[in-house]
């Protein structure tokens, strides 16, 4: 199973997310992310045990937080538009070292896949996103962009 972490945001702010996508589309093309795939990775596993992944995911005591969402980029190297916050919540990057993210949390959400570099991108009204929990999910790759499977839902207090 292709596992990770991550965060989904309240129906209200992945839809000014996807409506924000189809507006900078415009300006770089590129494949954009699905409004009910819109997450945020907190830890990448890769091909991983699921059952040792749960008990990870269950040690885990973090704090419920705000991801501020103000900030948008383009990607040369992987060209992807991505959003996310100026800075980076402390609790948001705990969480994503003690779920096993061994590199520095980037923090970022990507919208737009294979895009060009934009001449300029639309402005992005800032997006409170509250973060309550977090998930651990499978992702299988098709044709269409990957597609994504809740295994488990986790609280953070």
């Amino acid at each position: 199973m292709r596992l990770f972490f991550a965060s989904w945001p309240p129906p209200a702010v992945a839809k000014a997310l996807a409506q924000w996508a189809r507006e900078a589309q415009r300006a770089c093309g590129g494949r954009i992310t699905r409004e009910d795939a819109i997450h945020l990775t907190l830890a990448f596993l890769g091909e991983a045990d699921p059952q040792a992944a749960l008990a990870a995911g269950r040690a885990v005591r973090g704090r419920a937080t705000s991801l501020m969402v103000d900030s948008a980029r383009y990607w040369n190297h992987n060209r992807i538009v991505w959003v996310g916050p100026a800075n980076v919540p402390p609790e948001l990057a705990q969480l994503a070292r003690a779920l096993g993210e061994t590199r520095e949390f980037a923090g970022h959400v990507t919208l737009i896949r294979k895009a060009r570099a934009p001449k300029r991108l639309p402005a992005l009204a800032a997006l409170e996103w509250p973060v309550t929990e977090f998930l651990l999910v499978n992702s299988n790759l098709g044709p269409e962009g990957p597609s994504y499977e809740v295994l488990e839902r986790f609280a953070l207090g």
